[in-house]
């Protein structure tokens, strides 16, 4: 019936049952859809849902058991900006997996099994500004310009992962950076990270979770958190030497040393031949007086 009370005319609820049919059609099986979202949470998906409608906006593919994203299938998703895939098996490399869908604003990729990222691996989302990476406990490596090319970049999180180290320009150069979530990594506080630690305390972003952001390695710095963590390595790694140093003083007094020998040397061999020039050119005069 209409608002009026009217029966709806007939040709009008033809063409609604086959709106909402061809919806259904088109709707990944043990997925549900509304307007420009599919959500396909906890459904136990072993791969990738198929049948996705094209200008689908909002992809959800939380909870499931999906160990791979097919570039050729995500890129048929060219409008998709918001895309969860949390708590999946996702793992291995995701180098240009990504390199379809390009207005992407928004990738959860926290809980899987993420080893590494590289430039490859989210170079093409140029629009992105929410990355999501955490408790992934294999990711290792995140290369120095991994996000190199991410510039709108303004929410990053890599908490509770295998991370060691992270270079400081990797999120430096990040210009709309804000919020970056670092705690419960395994940080190993040697001179290198020194660098990192001194900008994470001068600069503006948020770091949530801060008391959890300590040291895993060495052992004398252990859950020590970050800021006494800066004051300990600029004594270790600024005011003392290590072996290496010691042989490169050596060395540097060495040639030092040897330079001055070499020319202490020269300067003798200079004199000496000055003076005998010398005598000779006085022996000569005296000659000269006596036949005169």
């Amino acid at each position: 019936m209409s608002p009026s009370g009217r029966p709806w005319p007939l040709s009008l609820m033809f063409l609604l049952g086959m709106g909402m049919a061809s919806e259904r059609i088109n709707c990944p099986s043990r997925c549900s859809c509304q307007y420009l979202e599919v959500n396909c949470t906890g459904q136990q998906l072993q791969e990738f849902p198929a049948a996705i409608p094209l200008d689908t906006r909002q992809l959800i593919l939380a909870a499931n058991n999906v160990s791979y994203l097919p570039a050729v299938e995500l890129s048929f998703l060219a409008d998709l900006v918001y895309l969860d895939c949390r708590k999946n098996l996702l793992g291995d490399d995701l180098d240009f997996t990504f390199i379809g869908v390009a207005k992407l604003v928004y990738l959860d990729l926290s809980f899987n099994n993420l080893t590494q990222v590289t430039f490859s691996t989210f170079s093409h989302l140029l629009s992105l500004v929410v990355l999501k990476m955490s408790d992934n406990p294999n990711l290792v490596t995140i290369e120095k310009d991994a996000f190199a090319n991410n510039t709108w970049l303004r929410h990053l999180d890599v908490s509770r992962t295998g991370l060691t180290f992270l270079d400081t320009s990797t999120v430096r150069d990040l210009p709309n950076l804000r919020f970056l979530g670092l705690s419960d990594n395994l940080w190993h506080c040697n001179c290198s990270f020194l660098d990192f630690i001194t900008w994470m305390t001068e600069s503006n972003i948020r770091f949530p979770d801060a008391d959890n952001i300590t040291c895993y390695t060495p052992e004398g710095l252990h859950a020590l958190k970050m800021p006494a963590v800066e004051a300990q390595l600029h004594f270790n790694c600024l005011t003392q030497l290590y072996k290496q140093d010691y042989i490169f003083l050596c060395l540097i007094g060495f040639c030092i040393f040897f330079a001055g020998t070499v020319a202490a040397w020269l300067a003798g061999i200079c004199a000496v031949i000055y003076k005998v020039h010398t005598s000779k050119g006085e022996e000569g005069r005296g000659e000269a007086e006596e036949d005169t």
